[in-house]
């Protein structure tokens, strides 16, 4: 048997990233979400190391046009509260799809992330678009298929 170590990046090795578009019309939330958040991440790479910020940057279009299954357009819940007793607020997902489209995309990816400063890092990565014009041209973006 070889005495092969496992080589961890530092932030210093990562050299370039990629990016990815990913088409929203009709796939599920969740899907849509695990695969970009693990893309983030960098999971997709025989590189990734959990600690180093190596993953690339993801761009989705047509958010508006997510699906999600069953009744949760009009059951799923989200809340947010002003931190002042009483104030807790909340929309179902059909009401936040039609006031901010980009925001159920964000939430269900943010929740995939480590709840640290490196997954707020990586969120940065992720850039989400209504309609499918995106001012990321210049970088290429190649085709994610879920």
């Amino acid at each position: 048997m070889d005495n092969q170590k496992t080589k961890t990046l530092k932030p210093q090795d990562i050299v370039s990233q990629q990016w990815w578009i990913v088409d929203a019309t009709g796939v599920p939330l969740g899907r849509l979400a695990a695969k970009v958040a693990a893309v983030i991440r960098g999971k997709h790479l025989p590189t990734f190391t959990p600690h180093v910020d190596c993953g690339d940057f993801v761009i989705v279009v047509n958010a508006d046009k997510i699906a999600l299954s069953g009744r949760k357009m009009t059951d799923k819940m989200y809340y947010s509260h002003s931190g002042y007793p009483g104030h807790l607020k909340s929309e179902n997902a059909e009401t936040l799809l039609r006031r901010q489209p980009t925001r159920l995309v964000e939430k269900a990816v943010k929740g995939m992330l480590p709840h640290s400063t490196l997954g707020r890092k990586q969120l940065g990565k992720l850039k989400i678009y209504v309609g499918d014009e995106h001012p990321h041209a210049a970088q290429q973006p190649q085709a994610l298929t879920i």
